[in-house]
């Protein structure tokens, strides 16, 4: 806010106030700014053959590119294979997690025995677990989807205990002054405290899911945008390369968006 008698500050500097709002129109211009600067560059980048074209291909050699897949190739049905992939992973990982994220957190026996553990067991390459998963589960649906699985679950769980600590003592210690049970706590208490940062941390690990498709599908996978992608590089197509890889990107992105809106419209309190 100005100061009384100051001028306001023009419309450039209210831009750059320190944590300061910007409006939903403001916003989406600024993102479709960015998005054109972008594209911009790469066209540039392209017609001045920075790189030769069969390492950065134009935008429109990526969208013909992008149409044979579909055309020739029934790319909507690789996308859908991943799509349900990510989707069985990434519920299977939140199932698994929300629960044992707030028990850690509650109970300090539970968090001193699954703690190291599930620290140790995120610090390892989910690539170099392939040839295990593959060992163990074969080479069907069973082992893409415990890598999606795996690059998911140890980091959400830890989010989840993060923000369970983050619940103020004193609304436990109120709740059992009033005769709340340990179950009643848990259910009415510390759940609802943490729903909006575990609905964004929810966004942010589905992304995470999404950065293990490729790993996923390219062990003996016949389906898959990883599929197509690991095939067009054999054959040094770089066009369809990047198209799948932007189409992984345009997926996440509309997924983050969208739970980006459920946020806002489930939690209106927060920007108020």
């Amino acid at each position: 806010m100005a100061r009384l008698g100051s001028p306001a500050p023009s419309t450039w500097a209210r831009l750059f106030v320190l944590r300061g709002r910007l409006s939903r129109s403001t916003t989406l211009a600024l993102g479709a700014l960015a998005f054109t600067l972008l594209l911009g560059a790469w066209s540039l980048a392209a017609a001045l053959q920075i790189l030769p074209p069969q390492y950065l291909p134009s935008p429109r050699a990526i969208v013909e590119a992008l149409v044979r897949l579909f055309v020739d190739f029934d790319f909507a049905n690789d996308i859908y294979i991943s799509v349900v992939r990510v989707a069985i992973a990434f519920a299977l990982a939140a199932f698994m997690a929300i629960p044992i994220g707030i028990l850690m957190s509650s109970y300090n026996v539970i968090g001193a025995m699954s703690e190291p553990v599930v620290d140790l067991i995120r610090y390892l390459p989910v690539p170099a677990l392939v040839p295990l998963t593959v060992i163990w589960l074969g080479v069907g649906e069973e082992s893409k989807i415990a890598l999606l699985w795996m690059g998911t679950f140890f980091q959400l769980v830890l989010l989840v205990a993060d923000d369970t600590k983050r619940v103020p003592q004193e609304y436990v210690e109120t709740a059992y002054t009033v005769g709340a049970k340990q179950r009643h706590v848990l259910s009415h208490i510390i759940f609802p405290g943490i729903l909006p940062s575990l609905v964004d941390n929810l966004r942010i690990t589905l992304g995470w899911c999404w950065s293990y498709v490729i790993l996923a599908e390219i062990v003996a996978a016949n389906e898959g945008i990883g599929h197509i992608i690991w095939a067009s590089r054999r054959f040094g197509k770089t066009p369809e390369v990047m198209a799948g890889v932007l189409t992984i990107g345009l997926i996440g992105l509309l997924s983050d968006q969208l739970i980006r809106l459920l946020h806002r419209r489930a939690f209106r309190y927060l920007t108020k």
